[in-house]
């Protein structure tokens, strides 16, 4: 009997229950909910029919959608099988029974099970753990949002700081949604995106006639932001004499309309962002020391994504679970060759990149799981493609360095125990391989 011969053949690997017929097969399986199941289409009281094994299979998934169902059939019952694809089978497999290859379609059918469960149990946390539409379990970002929640309870102007892509505006909006003046307005400006001659119009407004086209007196957005909060992004930008400006805001709680005479008092929290080094703004005379220190009196460091730990496939998941469902696209997950190029990848986009990359997937994937291809990430092998053996290398030596030093919060010792040589030595490859020690 086919059914005793696999029971023995797959014994060492897994635990196997046997059923002769739909009854018997629907009482195991509600009992022991195995997450894998082979069936037979030609079930007992009609084996020469498929009747019996569809109807056995719509129960099944009915009972557990997320169950894989293998269907064995016939060589000339391809049909048949291609039907219970179409209600939900996993795969097919025809008679006779090959062992070894039975077996590579049970590790496959077991590990994508593995995987949606992990990926069920993870929306579920996240929609516990989620901290103001942010999702981040890993130490860096659990320091990020105690000091959101920190930050809130005051009226500090706060500095948020890190890599284009990293989600300054969504801490932002987090500090000011929690703080008392959540239900007031959340005025944004990108100090980086609108021209000098602009900027200054847009931030404190203008009277009638202050210029060439102001036929009308208009508000800015410090006005606008009035009992709210105004985030500045890319501070770094601000030109000086704007700096100035800004600069006596904080201090007197007062602006100027452009053309205007009339001190206008406007309340209004700055939250402002930037990713450029402003120490070194400063040291260049390109950013005043003074407006520095009053804009951090709170300083939020966002780290990016490569050195988060945990939060990559974390993010990944939830991101994939959620354009699906916007594009009502039935796909899964990843396969483990995609979870492997995201790991490798350095994410210079950070936040931001991933987003689009999943986006573009989701929508373009014409499979259940998404590729690395799909994603337009190199493998590992394509990744060292063209390049000569000691580049080839060096970027694999640099690769690793870095997840070593990332892993280890960039504490050299640690990091040279683990990679098993001497604080000299990695102190030299990082210099070699241009690792900013």
């Amino acid at each position: 009997m086919i059914a005793t011969q696999m029971k023995w053949a797959l014994a060492e690997e897994y635990q196997v229950f046997l059923a002769e017929n739909r009854e018997k097969t629907l009482e195991i399986f509600e009992q022991e909910r195995p997450p894998v199941v082979t069936l037979d289409l030609g079930l007992p009281p009609y084996p020469s029919e498929p009747k019996e094994g569809f109807d056995t299979l719509r129960v099944l998934k009915e009972i557990d959608s997320s169950v894989k169902v293998i269907v064995i059939t016939g060589q000339d019952e391809k049909t048949n099988a291609l039907k219970a694809i179409g209600l939900g089978a996993y795969d097919f497999f025809c008679k006779p029974i090959q062992i070894e290859e039975l077996k590579v379609v049970l590790n496959r059918a077991f590990y994508l099970s593995q995987l949606e469960k992990e990926f069920r149990e993870l929306r579920k946390t996240l929609r516990e753990e989620a901290f103001e539409g942010m999702i981040g379990i890993s130490p860096q970002m659990q320091g990020v949002f105690n000091s959101v929640r920190k930050v809130a309870t005051t009226e500090a102007p706060v500095l948020i700081i890190g890599e284009s892509g990293t989600g300054k505006e969504l801490v932002a909006k987090a500090i000011h949604r929690l703080s008392i003046r959540g239900r007031g307005p959340f005025a944004v400006i990108n100090c980086s995106a609108i021209p000098e001659t602009l900027l200054e119009s847009e931030l404190f407004g203008h009277e009638k006639g202050a210029f060439t086209g102001a036929h009308v007196q208009r508000k800015g957005r410090f006005e606008k932001a009035d009992g709210g909060t105004l985030f500045l992004d890319e501070i770094g930008e601000l030109s000086p004499s704007l700096q100035v400006k800004l600069l006596r805001f904080l201090q007197e709680q007062k602006i100027e309309r452009v053309g205007g005479r009339e001190e206008i008092s406007v309340d209004v929290r700055i939250i402002a962002a930037t990713n450029r080094d402003l120490k070194e703004a400063m040291k260049e005379g390109k950013f005043r020391e003074d407006l520095y220190y009053r804009l951090g009196v709170v300083v939020i460091s966002l780290p990016p994504l490569r050195e988060r730990e945990g939060d990559l496939i974390v993010l990944a998941n939830a991101l994939l679970n959620r354009y699906a469902r916007e594009n009502k696209k039935e796909v899964s997950g990843f396969t483990p060759q995609a979870i492997n190029a995201m790991n490798a990848y350095h994410w210079p986009g950070n936040i931001r990149e991933l987003e689009n990359r999943i986006k573009r997937a989701v929508i373009m994937a014409e499979g259940s799981y998404l590729t690395p291809k799909d994603l337009e990430l190199p493998t590992s092998v394509e990744k060292y493609r063209g390049k000569s053996l000691k580049e080839a290398r060096e970027e694999f030596e640099k690769d690793f360095i870095m997840k070593a030093l990332i892993k280890n919060k960039r504490n050299l010792s640690k990091t040279a125990e683990e990679l098993g040589i001497s604080r000299p030595t990695l102190y030299e490859m990082m210099e070699r391989l241009g690792i900013n020690k």
